[in-house]
């Protein structure tokens, strides 16, 4: 052997071998030898195959007779048993030299790679299925309140206003038919939005930010005027974007109705909504001065399906789970920020 080769074997990070072609391997490095938990005189008195997954035995086989034609591997993927018995990954690169009857190896610990990709394919499956389960939740509940709703509305008609005097009174039962009828519009716009099963294909239109928060505080407008909340708007540099209507009026809504839940005790609530358009970019900044968020605590958790954040009886931890795929869907982002006591900030960038 080259004796060149041994201080680049001997510190290597990666697994390197030399194997011959009868299947043994020939020379092996360190860090193969501490990966796999064998001997160098256990791992060169072996065959190879014996060390490998039997479940990749054969493709490997295979490969190794490729190579045995003078043909490289590149890119190959099998699994060694180790000593402990641990199944480890390993990423293959391997070049013949057919004149010595050696083939020349390096091999990658993939093992982390491929539990994060398992990891992520499980989430995903998990997501999907809850994503669907929220979509058929929310389409039957759209659905299902669409008759109390509609009972609601003929028997403020069947009030004949003429009869009465009380002022305050005329107002409530106006208030009463306005947050009816924008509930009835928001749930007939779920319920046809949620019977589409394409998700590329969302109603997308030009919203109007004013407009379609407009509707969503006169829906809420009595729990606004009992909250006392001040509104800090300014839409002046993007007035409306592409977007599906439905959605945005559930973004202001469980915005809203958030930080009126979540204010501070004796604290006059203040939104602010901002709107932006910079080098391309659409934003929407959405900020309140409520009780906030420890984000070192829970951050990670804070678009997650039924995590809750704060004590209130009412809280369902539904709402930013429904704001954060209702953005992501349409491949936008969202982002928070928020300190306890001070206030939380979202800012939701659109889809460019």
């Amino acid at each position: 052997m080259n004796l060149q080769l041994d201080p680049f074997f001997d510190l290597s990070k990666d697994c390197l071998c030399i194997a011959d072609y009868d299947g043994y391997f020939v020379k092996v490095n360190p860090a193969f030898i501490e990966l796999l938990g064998y001997s160098e005189e256990e791992l060169k008195s072996r065959l190879i195959s014996e060390f490998i997954y039997p479940e990749d035995k054969e493709l490997t086989a295979a490969h190794r007779e490729r190579l045995k034609k003078n043909v490289p591997l590149v890119n190959f993927e099998n699994r060694y048993v180790c000593k402990s018995g641990d199944v480890v990954w390993l990423h293959w690169t391997s070049t013949p030299m057919e004149n010595e009857r050696l083939i020349y190896a390096i091999a990658k610990d993939i093992t982390h790679k491929k539990k994060l990709e398992a990891d992520r394919i499980l989430h995903l499956g998990e997501l999907s299925e809850a994503n669907d389960k929220l979509k058929q939740l929310n389409y039957t509940t759209s659905h299902d309140l669409r008759s109390p709703l509609n009972n609601i509305l003929s028997l403020v008609d069947l009030i004949d206003l003429t009869k009465i005097d009380d002022v305050e009174t005329l107002d409530l039962i106006r208030y009463i038919r306005l947050s009816a009828e924008g509930l009835k519009t928001s749930l007939n716009s779920f319920v046809d939005t949620f019977k589409q099963n394409d998700i590329s294909n969302r109603n997308l239109e030009e919203v109007d930010f004013r407009a379609s928060l407009q509707k969503v505080r006169n829906s809420i407008s009595t729990l606004i005027q009992n909250a006392g909340v001040e509104f800090h708007l300014d839409f002046s540099s993007l007035e409306s974007v592409r977007f599906n209507a439905a959605y945005m009026e559930s973004i202001f809504l469980n915005f809203i109705t958030n930080s009126i839940k979540y204010a501070r005790p004796n604290v006059t609530p203040i939104i602010s909504i901002v709107t932006d358009q910079k080098n391309g970019e659409k934003t929407l900044t959405y900020s309140d001065n409520g009780l906030g968020i420890d984000l070192d605590k829970v951050g990670h958790l804070i678009f997650n399906l039924n995590q809750k954040f704060h004590d209130n009886e009412d809280s369902k931890g539904v709402g930013l789970y429904l704001v954060y795929n209702y953005v992501t869907s349409l491949e936008g982002s969202i982002d928070v920020d928020s300190k306890v006591n001070e206030g939380t900030t979202f800012t939701i960038k659109f889809k460019a």
